[in-house]
Protein backbone atom coordinates (compact mmCIF):
# COMPACT_ATOMS: atom_id res chain seq x y z
CA UNK A 1 0.00 0.00 0.00
CA UNK A 2 1.09 3.38 -0.75
CA UNK A 3 1.82 6.42 1.44
CA UNK A 4 -0.89 7.95 -0.34
CA UNK A 5 -4.20 5.37 0.29
CA UNK A 6 -2.91 4.83 3.57
CA UNK A 7 -3.21 9.51 4.31
CA UNK A 8 -6.65 8.77 1.87
CA UNK A 9 -7.66 6.25 3.97
CA UNK A 10 -7.11 8.21 7.08
CA UNK A 11 -8.95 11.14 5.36
CA UNK A 12 -12.15 9.16 4.68
CA UNK A 13 -12.68 7.54 7.69
CA UNK A 14 -12.60 10.52 9.85
CA UNK A 15 -14.54 12.10 7.27
CA UNK A 16 -16.89 9.18 8.33
CA UNK A 17 -16.69 10.04 11.16
CA UNK A 18 -17.59 13.59 11.75
CA UNK A 19 -20.76 13.23 9.18
CA UNK A 20 -21.92 10.11 11.95
CA UNK A 21 -21.02 12.52 15.05
CA UNK A 22 -22.60 15.46 13.24
CA UNK A 23 -25.61 13.34 12.04
CA UNK A 24 -26.09 12.64 15.61
CA UNK A 25 -25.87 15.53 16.93
CA UNK A 26 -28.43 16.72 14.28
CA UNK A 27 -31.06 14.09 16.07
CA UNK A 28 -30.61 15.41 19.32
CA UNK A 29 -30.88 19.12 18.41
CA UNK A 30 -34.03 18.35 16.29
CA UNK A 31 -35.81 16.07 19.04
CA UNK A 32 -35.10 19.08 21.51
CA UNK A 33 -35.30 21.70 19.41
CA UNK A 34 -39.49 22.25 21.32
CA UNK A 35 -37.95 22.45 24.85
CA UNK A 36 -34.54 24.42 24.11
CA UNK A 37 -35.44 27.28 21.80
CA UNK A 38 -31.29 27.64 21.28
CA UNK A 39 -30.97 24.38 19.43
CA UNK A 40 -33.64 25.16 16.82
CA UNK A 41 -31.47 28.55 16.48
CA UNK A 42 -28.40 25.94 15.86
CA UNK A 43 -30.27 23.72 13.79
CA UNK A 44 -29.49 25.43 10.44
CA UNK A 45 -25.91 25.42 11.31
CA UNK A 46 -25.62 21.81 12.18
CA UNK A 47 -27.80 20.43 8.85
CA UNK A 48 -25.08 22.43 7.25
CA UNK A 49 -22.03 20.75 8.47
CA UNK A 50 -23.32 17.52 8.10
CA UNK A 51 -24.56 17.87 4.92
CA UNK A 52 -20.66 19.14 4.31
CA UNK A 53 -18.72 16.70 5.93
CA UNK A 54 -21.62 14.00 4.53
CA UNK A 55 -20.59 15.01 0.88
CA UNK A 56 -16.62 14.67 1.32
CA UNK A 57 -17.27 11.26 3.17
CA UNK A 58 -18.61 9.64 0.10
CA UNK A 59 -16.50 11.66 -2.22
CA UNK A 60 -13.53 10.51 -0.67
CA UNK A 61 -15.10 6.83 -0.22
CA UNK A 62 -14.48 7.12 -3.69
CA UNK A 63 -11.87 8.19 -4.52
CA UNK A 64 -10.13 5.57 -1.53
CA UNK A 65 -11.66 2.87 -3.46
CA UNK A 66 -10.71 4.00 -7.08
CA UNK A 67 -7.20 4.53 -5.78
CA UNK A 68 -7.00 1.32 -4.28
CA UNK A 69 -8.47 -0.50 -7.11
CA UNK A 70 -5.92 1.88 -9.74
CA UNK A 71 -9.48 2.85 -11.86
CA UNK A 72 -9.29 5.34 -14.57
CA UNK A 73 -11.98 7.32 -12.99
CA UNK A 74 -10.54 8.08 -9.43
CA UNK A 75 -9.00 11.72 -10.45
CA UNK A 76 -12.11 13.56 -10.59
CA UNK A 77 -13.52 12.56 -6.77
CA UNK A 78 -9.82 12.86 -5.42
CA UNK A 79 -9.87 16.57 -7.35
CA UNK A 80 -13.26 17.09 -5.92
CA UNK A 81 -12.25 15.96 -2.65
CA UNK A 82 -9.35 17.64 -2.14
CA UNK A 83 -11.37 20.91 -3.34
CA UNK A 84 -13.86 20.80 -1.24
CA UNK A 85 -11.55 19.79 1.49
CA UNK A 86 -9.69 23.37 1.20
CA UNK A 87 -13.42 25.27 0.79
CA UNK A 88 -14.51 23.61 4.16
CA UNK A 89 -11.59 25.05 5.74
CA UNK A 90 -11.53 28.33 4.40
CA UNK A 91 -15.34 28.53 5.56
CA UNK A 92 -14.53 27.41 9.01
CA UNK A 93 -11.13 28.84 9.78
CA UNK A 94 -11.36 31.61 12.39
CA UNK A 95 -11.35 34.91 11.27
Amino acid sequence: MHPFVAILGIVAGSLVSLAFGLAVVLLVFWLLQDDHPRFAAELPEVARGFATFFVLAILAAAAFLGTVKQRAWRYPPLTLLWGGLLATGWYYWPD
